[in-house]
């Protein structure tokens, strides 16, 4: 169906580009052409442009009673076409044709977001049954079967592990960006991925009650919530029409000239208008390309120069999601911390974890110049746990305090409060066992972007309050808060805690920006005010889900696009402002007679072409 829509779209507009191109050229023929000639070629832009104009007009009354611009504009049309002024009539269906072309470009939505999430849906279960494995569409899963799950597959419902033990990435749903540790008696949710060891669980909830069901309505509901803003023109459609009707038809009962009357409905057609709006956002549109924005929705600039609140995820956003190592401290006489790392990395080094795949690149780019690690004589890898590896004739093992303490190596008394102090951080330990005693630890944590703290200050320089929402603990939240600068952070927060957050902030009269990576971030970015999402590193799902996408990833821009939005909307007001001052003043030439139709159509054509010089100003702008 999706894809059905955007077909008919491209076609039709495809269409509009070939009526415009054809009336255009009419239009100069006619306006080159002999005053006998037999057929006048601005008839085809009436028939082209003006017809459609007439009829949306038209329906809009009679269904509706929708009083819009197009009103006044068919009405201008007719009574140019009845007193001759064919030329007028042409220029004016032409000109408004323009403006609704414009505007459709700006407003073209993509929303494959939500089939994509559906397809994160896994499509089989196994179904343990009797001691066998039966394998069944996942739809058909009953709340208390027992299910297995294999390395690498997806988690079709959500449940409880009965037994087994693995490591998860749970981004899909929390947008954490280490894998979790998880055993017997830990919740998992449906969606997530199941990373390393196998695991048998109980369906707890299932079909459309599960995790990644429940986040597809959050998208669907936040969507629906979030209506298109009603061009300006159309908002002032009523007193427009009143007003040209009045003034024509006062003019007509005092001069008794109705080629007047016709002129003040020509000169009064709101083409300025039209285009004062959409000119300025494809301007600003284009000036947002050049900084690495894709902007997908039309008014999601003029939605970002409201915003009082910009809400960051934190991974993959303000840091870059992947783990690096911040430290490694030995706490064995015999072992420099050089040499430990070494072996942390060699034993890590057939790994698949996340986290030893952090220690081996770390160790390679701290020490590019050392001769090249050392493939361990033995590996393997524990679910849940660490890793065990032989290497150097030692046995190394690195994991969490459980995999030391299953091989009789405990933790020392002076390593403690350095470790809590790396957790206090936000960092997450990898201890270390060299044959048979305690070797130290591995600290690691997921690192802010250099720009992100320039970025916040000329945010908050702005006028803008930055939020920090995140599903890590409150200590890696804490700590990037910290470095950052930003007072109000939510930790621990799950798709529907961030969709909560936007919602209540907005009822309250706070318009929000929110600015995400992940799938987790998807049901977010709908309902905030505007959304910006990570193109670069972000997930396809976040990106159809937002109204704007950073290609680049480089943060420190967002200060401009929101000074951006805000100069076009000034640009906005000035085009608005001038076209109606001088639609006024053609409208009083026009009652005194000095304009006729084809001239009053030239003046206010003139104004529209004053608003585009003023609108492509904004290609350059730069704060």
């Amino acid at each position: 169906m999706i894809s059905l829509m955007k077909d008919l779209f491209l076609n039709e507009t495809k269409r509009t580009i070939l009526f415009l191109t054809i009336s255009g050229l009419s239009l100069l023929v006619s306006f080159l052409a002999p005053e006998d000639i037999i057929f006048d070629p601005a008839w085809i832009p009436i028939l082209l442009c003006g017809i459609p104009i007439i009829k949306e007009a038209i329906e809009g009354l009679v269904t509706r009673f929708d009083i819009k611009a197009d009103v006044l504009v068919s009405l201008a049309l007719i009574a140019s076409v009845i007193i001759g002024e064919i030329f007028a009539a042409g220029e004016v269906a032409f000109i408004m044709q323009i403006g609704s072309l414009l505007e459709e470009l700006t407003v073209a939505r993509a929303r494959a977001g939500i089939e994509k999430l559906v397809h994160l849906t896994p499509l089989t279960a196994r179904k343990i049954l009797d001691g066998k494995e039966l394998i069944l569409p996942a739809k058909e899963v009953a709340v208390n079967d027992i299910l297995r799950v294999l390395p690498g597959e997806t988690i079709p419902v959500d449940g409880v592990i009965l037994s087994g033990e693995t490591s998860v990435d749970q981004a899909v749903m929390t947008g954490e960006s280490l894998p979790v540790d998880k055993g017997p008696g830990d919740e998992v949710s449906s969606g997530t991925v199941n990373q390393f060891g196998s695991f048998d669980m109980k369906a707890s909830r299932v079909g459309e009650d599960s995790s990644i069901w429940r986040m597809i309505r959050l998208v669907q509901s936040a969507d629906a919530g979030k209506a298109r803003i009603v061009r300006l023109a159309d908002r002032w459609a009523t007193w427009i029409v009143v007003i040209a009707l009045t003034a024509a038809a006062l003019t007509w009962l005092l001069s008794g000239q109705i080629i007047r009357s016709v002129t003040i409905l020509v000169v009064f057609c709101p083409c300025a208008l039209v285009l004062a709006t959409p000119t300025a956002i494809m301007a600003a549109i284009g000036n947002a390309t050049k900084h690495g924005f894709l902007v997908k929705e039309g008014d999601a600039l003029e939605r970002l120069a409201q915003v009082s609140q910009v809400a960051f995820d934190k991974t993959g956003t303000l840091t870059y999601g992947k783990p690096q190592v911040a430290a490694v401290e030995s706490f064995s006489p015999d072992i420099s911390s050089e040499e430990l790392y070494r072996l942390a990395a060699e034993a890590e080094l057939r790994s698949e974890h996340p986290l030893g795949k952090a220690v081996v690149r770390g160790y390679q780019q701290a020490y590019p110049a050392e001769t090249g690690l050392e493939v361990p004589g033995s590996f393997s890898m524990l679910p849940g746990k660490g890793v065990k590896a032989m290497t150097d004739h030692v046995q190394v093992l690195a994991g969490n305090p459980s995999l030391l303490e299953e091989n009789q190596i405990s933790i020392p008394e002076n390593a403690l409060a350095p470790a809590a102090d790396y957790v206090q951080k936000g960092c997450t330990l990898i201890y270390l066992g060299i044959g048979k005693s305690f070797g130290g630890f591995a600290a690691l944590w997921d690192t802010l972007r250099e720009t992100a703290p320039e970025m916040i200050s000329r945010l908050k320089r702005l006028g803008l309050t930055p939020v920090l929402m995140t599903g890590d603990h409150e200590n890696a939240a804490g700590t990037i808060a910290d470095q950052l600068h930003i007072d109000e952070v939510h930790a621990g927060c799950l798709p529907e805690d961030k969709l909560h957050y936007i919602a209540s902030s907005q009822e309250k009269g706070k318009m929000v920006c929110m600015i995400g990576d992940g799938i987790n971030d998807a049901p977010a970015l709908k309902k905030a005010h505007v959304s910006i999402a990570m193109g670069g590193v972000g997930s396809d799902i976040a990106v159809d889900a937002a109204d704007i996408a950073l290609v680049n990833d480089d943060i420190r821009e967002l200060p401009h696009l929101v000074s951006l939005a805000r100069r076009m909307m000034t640009t906005i007001k000035c085009n608005l402002t001038f076209s109606m001052t001088l639609n006024f003043a053609a409208i009083i030439l026009a009652i005194t007679g000095i304009l006729n139709p084809v001239a009053g159509a030239l003046v206010h054509n003139a104004g529209s072409v004053l608003v585009i010089l003023n609108s492509s100003l904004l290609l350059t702008y730069r704060k």
